[in-house]
């Protein structure tokens, strides 16, 4: 089975986790989980999905992103091409998986980053739409949270993220949200 980032390589028997047999890279080293060993360790693990506003809070993991993180590949087992779900981070990343065999491959360094975000035992999840479309929200929630800091002020800016909480969580919120924008259309 070759290296699916440099297909010159062939993948060497190794485990990740303790007891997740997997093939790894000893040139580039990436790791190539099979569908059905992740399966068998994942069935062994306590199950926690990880929502993606949590990792928002996570983002200054730190992490360089492989050179070959960004080159297209091909399944070592099946030979199609592998899906890439994107993970937010400062820098972010792709974990890819093969739509077909359903086998996981990480580029150098990015088990572990997800093992430190939770995510190593619900990778299956990163490819979903709806998380997917979760974390830009949250990212989206963040950048704007950041602006405002930035226009604002830190203290200010907290004071004003403190008040949206309470107002949000007021049965009559929209009240205070009311008055604010009154005041200040006048």
């Amino acid at each position: 089975m070759q290296c699916p980032k440099d297909k010159k390589i062939t993948l060497e028997d190794g485990f990740l986790a303790g007891n997740l047999a997997v093939k790894q890279c000893p040139d580039c080293k990436g790791t190539w989980i099979p569908a059905t060993n992740y399966e068998q360790w994942q069935e062994r693990q306590v199950p926690s999905a990880v929502p993606p506003e949590t990792l928002v809070k996570r983002l200054d993991v730190d992490f360089v992103q492989s050179p070959l993180d960004t080159r297209a590949a091909l399944c070592p087992e099946c030979n199609r091409y592998l899906a890439r779900a994107k993970v937010m981070l400062k820098s972010p990343f792709y974990v890819e998986r093969c739509p077909n065999c359903n086998g996981i491959w990480c580029d150098r360094g990015e088990w572990e980053i997800l093992t430190k975000l939770g995510l190593h035992a619900t990778i299956q999840q990163l490819f979903s739409n709806e998380w997917q479309a979760r974390v830009m929200r949250s990212h989206q929630t963040e950048k704007e949270k950041q602006a405002t800091a930035d226009k604002l002020g830190a203290e200010l800016a907290e004071r004003l993220f403190e008040l949206a909480d309470l107002l949000e969580n007021h049965p009559n919120g929209d009240f205070g949200v009311a008055y604010l924008m009154r005041r200040f259309n006048n």
